[in-house]
């Protein structure tokens, strides 16, 4: 986990972590633009294969609006476009952000990540253009304010993934009348992973390797306990490493949540497989409550991987 500083792109961050731990297979785990700073989580090895469990976690942000101004990006680094009165007080601020709490269609910035028609609408807007955007279904679960210098404010804010606080910025703004657009933007969480365990990009290249993995790594084993586990015998483990489903004792774990719904872990705790449970055949019938079901492997790590019966 690195604390990426303003001015420098995701993508930086991580060829810096594939060059300094010499892991040529790296990502990152939800993009920052340049102008924010904060948590930035790199998944290296086997655990890019498993990105999509935590890509989708809740977000903490810390974040600043201006209100008066309006930008074609929704935040400062922009062209404006528009310019308003911004005589506020403090009580219209905070009534007004109540509307932004809950669940809320927004419509994504066109300077997003985001695919129209094959083409990431940041490139578009680069282009000059503007395309229709569907509106995509958030949910903001807490909006604290936790400073106000009008025209300027800073919040923190807990949301799903997907969320675009500059578009919350620039929707506040509008229902004030006065358009707003966001100064600044810090992550400090992304589910399960906190900004508490990142080390400050400029310590990655001043210190140990193994420093940077002991301070801010986390093991894969512990990373994936976001996902229900379900245990499996030693027969069962052989089965998963063939890529063959295996019958197993359920326990709490979903039935059908789909291929990256349940860690698959041996005796002795260790993550050998992402997958999903779905109902055993039965001859004559469903199967009785409490029965075996059949766990399917969709990602095996490769430790767990046979390639020959003993």
């Amino acid at each position: 986990m690195l604390d990426k500083p303003t001015g420098v792109t995701s993508h930086d961050v991580v060829d810096a972590v594939r060059r300094r731990l010499r892991a040529g297979g790296a990502g990152h785990l939800g993009t920052l633009d340049p102008g924010a700073s904060g948590l930035l989580v790199v998944a290296m090895g086997a655990a890019t294969r498993c990105a999509a469990v935590w890509q989708g976690g809740e977000k903490t942000y810390e974040a600043t609006v201006r209100f008066g101004v309006t930008t074609a990006t929704q935040d400062l680094q922009g062209e404006v476009i528009a310019r308003r009165e911004a005589s506020l007080e403090e009580a219209q601020v905070r009534e007004a952000a109540r509307a932004f709490v809950g669940a809320l269609d927004q419509v994504p910035p066109m300077v997003s990540a985001l695919k129209v028609g094959g083409r990431r609408l940041y490139e578009l807007a680069r282009r000059g253009q503007v395309v229709e955007r569907a509106p995509r279904r958030i949910e903001v679960r807490a909006w604290e304010w936790l400073a106000f210098d009008l025209p300027e404010a800073t919040f923190r804010v807990r949301c799903s993934g997907g969320t675009y606080v500059r578009t919350l910025a620039h929707d506040l703004g509008e229902r004030l009348g006065t358009g707003g657009a966001l100064k600044s933007l810090r992550r400090l969480r992304s589910e399960p992973f906190g900004l508490e365990r990142a080390i400050p990009l400029r310590e990655l290249d001043a210190v140990p390797a193994e420093e940077v993995l002991a301070r801010a790594g986390v093991p894969l084993d512990t990373a994936l306990e976001v996902l229900p586990p379900v245990a499996l015998d030693a027969g069962a483990a052989a089965e998963l490493g063939f890529g063959r489903p295996a019958l197993v004792e359920p326990g709490g774990a979903p039935l059908g949540a789909g291929p990256r719904s349940v860690v698959l872990r041996d005796a002795a705790g260790r993550a050998l497989a992402l997958g999903e449970l779905v109902p055993a055949p039965v001859p004559g019938g469903p199967a009785p409550g409490g029965a075996r079901v059949l766990a399917c492997p969709h990602v095996v790590f490769p430790w767990a991987v046979r390639r020959e019966r003993p």
